[in-house]
């Protein structure tokens, strides 16, 4: 655990300037803080490190999409976090990213470093392409997840390499099965996101790795015995 903390907080000093030298500005509103989960945000996390998080998410999720430049990313001005008293744990809609209190408040764990992983993976939401909404929900979730993967931020109850049913089923069975894919050919991951900047085919399988996704699936299933 030290080291994840360490890894988070050596590039809080990347966000300020992450801030300054590419206009995003964000911003973090506790509409729950009258209730048990909004309270334990504003003592176990904090508007300030979330903020703080939203920006070092971003540089990293730039630099894991290989989006050198402003050019290569989505025109976001602004990235609003908001933490509401509603049931699930939480989702990013129009440069919003929205987290349960509630979720905040049952958690049993280290909230902090929970909640720090969610965000990674709702701005992973903001920022990457989507094939004008043409790509599979089930590769969202999962790119969304390989970032979290990557951050070092995937928690312990998440499957185990090669577990899964379909290579989209989502979230971190997909995560997984990317991670795999993206060993095969360093930054696969990038370029199958910078391909669904307009549209979206399982052909981009093909095109980056010489195999359809299906192949690959029954290769990393076959690498990964469950």
């Amino acid at each position: 655990m030290t080291h994840k903390i360490f890894f988070i907080s050596s590039l809080f000093v990347l966000a300020i300037f992450t801030q300054k030298i590419h206009a995003v500005d964000y911003s973090v509103t506790n509409t729950a803080a009258n209730t048990p989960g909004g309270a334990r945000f504003d003592r176990d996390i904090g508007a300030e490190y979330s903020k703080q998080t939203l920006a070092v998410a971003a540089t990293f999720i730039w630099n894991t999409f290989q989006q050198n430049s402003p050019a290569d990313r989505k025109d976001v001005q602004k990235v609003s976090m908001f933490v509401d008293d509603m049931d699930g744990v939480a989702y990013a809609s129009n440069n919003e990213i929205h987290v349960s209190a509630r979720y905040i408040q049952g958690y049993s764990g280290d909230v902090k470093t929970e909640i720090t992983g969610v965000l990674y993976h709702e701005s992973t939401h903001v920022w990457q392409w989507n094939g004008n909404g043409g790509t599979p929900g089930g590769l969202i979730e999962g790119i969304a997840d390989y970032v979290r993967l990557k951050a070092g931020l995937g928690p312990s109850h998440w499957v185990k390499p090669g577990q899964g049913d379909r290579w989209d089923q989502g979230y971190d069975v997909t995560a997984r099965f990317l991670d795999y894919c993206d060993s095969l050919s360093n930054g696969f991951v990038a370029q199958l996101n910078k391909k669904m900047r307009n549209d979206y085919s399982n052909q981009f399988f093909v095109d980056l790795l010489g195999k359809t996704v299906d192949q690959l699936w029954t290769d990393y299933k076959a690498k990964f015995p469950a």
